[in-house]
């Protein structure tokens, strides 16, 4: 008889031995079979602060400043061979809250109102929530989220059956040196929901926001140990970039904990694991970091696995966060439609085809707001190959061909006046349509606003 080896099967066997030990009881041959009309699980791990060349994953084929020499990441290597890599991946916005409302409700931060860490009266309702939604398309979906949340909203009111609750930056803190950053009892709750739900044999949604990579850094001693000489980078003293290297390589161990347990309990063939960060960061190839609308803070790491994913494959397709939404309500319940307010489209076809594939999206662009923190309030646009700039009070545009200048260092507005305009247009238009007007005067105004903890607003990166 010959035995179907799964691309997550694939993957267990590549990861490291010291974390992916497994026990015969782990065979696919010891497993039952999921049945064929069972319900995928999902399992999104949102990880915080991530660079998009902060893994040793390379997220642009054969393109190694795409990818980190200094950071060790295996397990999520051996992810990404069992999956496929998004070369072109984007966050909603370029901070944690915003983003991750955004992932939540399926919207840009515009259409949704949120376009600051302060902004509470979102303009759509709970119940058209990711969680929420899927449990109305299938109510037999149970559904977690555990670590950083950040918002007055609850989880709870976003259809989480178990959580946290609300949680901020300063929760992930850790005071036991055996967990830092909470990634350790995070990951053992994760391993107990996933258990309990394959117990129940109920099909499950379980987000994993770790508090890892983001500053303040900790890491487990003996993980430390393995990157004490590592030399300075000019970001910081050595030790600082020291405990950063050592905290992702945790939390990597961390993945390869919870792939483990999916393939213990034999539900790893009909589970989607999707690894992406909530904002991407300096990267020293692409313009910026977190904070501004340049490809450094946009640009994430994405690698998606699963039943039916095509396995060591890259797509460059652009994607974005606020599709994961349409993404798990597609593959979860095809014939349930996400609410109409809904901007992002499902990746089926791409998960199945790659670049061959089709994505459709009821906005044929990706918008980009940063009101604050900034020396101007900014916005863009992408539409194609090109992304537009946008300084609301200095009415500043720059127009940006990715395609061949990924580090946006030459403005071509001026050679495409047309396209300029018209970018700009539809770039003003959507940001009124979802903010109104009084919020657009204020953006052209240049008033500054403050953040939350009253500090004034660093300023732009470039």
């Amino acid at each position: 008889m010959t035995t179907r080896i799964t691309p997550l099967f694939r993957l267990a066997l590549l990861v490291t031995v010291t974390v992916l030990t497994f026990t015969s009881h782990a065979s696919t041959d010891s497993t039952p079979p999921t049945p064929v009309d069972a319900p995928p699980n999902f399992v999104f791990i949102l990880a915080d602060d991530q660079a998009w060349n902060g893994l040793s994953v390379a997220m642009g084929k054969g393109d190694d400043s795409s990818k980190s020499k200094a950071f060790h990441t295996p397990n999520i290597e051996a992810l990404a061979a069992s999956g496929m890599i998004f070369s072109w991946a984007y966050t909603a916005h370029p901070k944690c809250e915003c983003s991750r409302a955004s992932i939540l409700m399926g919207r840009t931060t515009t259409s949704l109102n949120a376009p600051t860490k302060a902004s509470t009266n979102w303009s759509a309702p709970a119940t058209e929530s990711l969680a929420n939604s899927l449990k109305r398309c299938n109510p037999a979906y149970r559904v977690a989220h555990f670590g950083k949340w950040q918002w007055p909203q609850t989880p709870a009111s976003m259809g989480y059956d178990i959580s946290d609750g609300i949680t901020q930056n300063e929760t992930g803190d850790s005071s036991d040196a055996s967990d830092p950053k909470l990634l350790f009892s995070m990951t053992k709750r994760a391993c107990e929901f996933v258990s309990q739900a394959a117990k129940e044999s109920h099909p499950f949604y379980l987000q994993l926001s770790y508090y890892a990579v983001h500053p303040k850094a900790q890491a487990l001693a003996e993980t430390l140990k393995k990157y004490e000489v590592m030399p300075a980078s000019g970001r910081g003293p050595t030790g600082d970039r020291a405990v950063m290297a050592a905290m992702t390589e945790d939390l990597d161990t961390c993945v390869g904990t919870l792939v483990k347990q999916l393939q213990t309990l034999g539900i790893a063939n009909n589970t989607y694991i999707i690894y992406m960060s909530d904002n991407g960061g300096r990267t020293g190839v692409l313009s910026g970091g977190k904070g501004n609308l340049g490809e450094g803070g946009l640009r994430v790491p994405l690698i998606v696995a699963g039943p039916g994913v095509r396995a060591d494959t890259y797509c460059k397709v652009p994607v974005i966060s606020y599709d994961i939404l349409a993404t798990v309500l597609d593959l979860a319940a095809p014939k349930c439609a996400p609410a109409k307010g809904i901007e992002g489209g499902s990746w089926r076809g791409l998960l199945k085809d790659g670049d061959q594939g089709t994505i459709t999206r009821s906005i044929d662009r990706f918008v980009w707001h940063q009101p604050v923190e900034l020396d101007h309030p900014q916005s863009a646009i992408r539409k194609g190959d090109y992304k537009l700039l946008y300084e609301w009070d200095t009415h500043n545009v720059q127009l940006f061909n990715l395609a061949l200048d990924r580090g946006e260092k030459h403005d071509v507005s001026k050679e495409n006046p047309e396209l300029t305009a018209k970018l700009q247009s539809e770039l003003i238009a959507h940001v009124r349509a979802g903010l109104g007007d009084k919020a657009i005067a204020e953006l052209e105004s240049g008033v500054k606003k403050e953040n939350r903890k009253g500090r004034p607003p660093r300023p732009r990166n470039s």
